[in-house]
């Protein structure tokens, strides 16, 4: 909740009866209208909300919106990966084009919008955790990500990635980039505490073609961070990035 409301698209019925308000309130997030509201509002709306009112007409979800998006912003961050790094092989960009938009930097991305926020999940979705799980906002960036593209061109998603992935554009200037999160949390712990970070699975949601898993790190016997990820080393590294931030 934020000033007393119920975020929009939550289970009191909220996205459902202003859908437009959770489209304005993303292009105010974004800083860019979003002329063709339709698409923008498929965007916000996963596929179990869509399962669940299927007597609504119209209603559209977003994953062929991600499909689009996961090759829109692949294209961004190339564009801008050759022309920060003039010099640099077709391996070395294919390596940090990689490691910029994997799904920790998306579901960041996302979670800097308030993005959870704003969608419209099925209430199966909704108790799970949907509005918090990285994979699932991951997926709803990439659907933004082609709305934007749909409506206002390349220009418009080449500043939204110089918005929100300036940090690892300049990690890469500086070499770090490959240092994932959980070397980067060995390195402190040993550094700091003498101790190695110990990962586990505490749990595991969804059919075996699309699980979702859940991971806590800890040191010294003590939980320092919490992870979620379509897989096990998505999840470790999300645990691993809270860590980090916690210490």
């Amino acid at each position: 909740m934020r000033d007393g409301h119920a975020p929009l698209g939550s289970p009191d019925g909220a996205g459902d009866e202003r859908p437009a308000d959770a489209v304005a309130a993303l292009e105010a997030r974004l800083g860019l209208a979003l002329p063709d509201r339709a698409v923008a509002l498929a965007a916000l709306t996963h596929k179990s909300y869509v399962n669940e009112h299927r007597d609504e007409e119209g209603l559209a979800d977003n994953e062929r919106l991600e499909f689009l998006g996961d090759a829109v912003i692949d294209l961004a961050v190339s564009h801008r990966l050759m022309e920060r790094f003039p010099t640099a092989r077709e391996g070395e960009l294919s390596k940090m084009r990689a490691a910029v938009v994997d799904e920790q930097g998306l579901s960041e991305m996302a979670r800097a919008l308030d993005l959870g926020a704003l969608l419209r999940l099925g209430r199966g979705e909704e108790l799970t955790g949907g509005r918090q799980k990285s994979s699932l906002l991951a997926d709803a960036m990439e659907a933004v990500i082609a709305a934007v593209f749909v409506g206002s061109g390349l220009g418009a998603v080449l500043g939204i990635v110089d918005r929100f992935l300036g940090e690892a554009f300049a990690r890469a200037a500086a070499g770090t980039l490959d240092r994932d999160y959980k070397t980067q949390l060995q390195e402190l712990a040993q550094s700091r505490l003498r101790a190695t970070p110990r990962y586990r699975v505490v749990a595991e949601h969804g059919p075996d073609h699309s699980k979702t898993f859940e991971v806590e790190t800890d040191l010294r016997g003590e939980v320092v961070g919490h992870g979620i990820g379509r897989s096990k080393k998505d999840a470790e590294q999300a645990a691993a990035k809270l860590a980090l931030d916690a210490l």
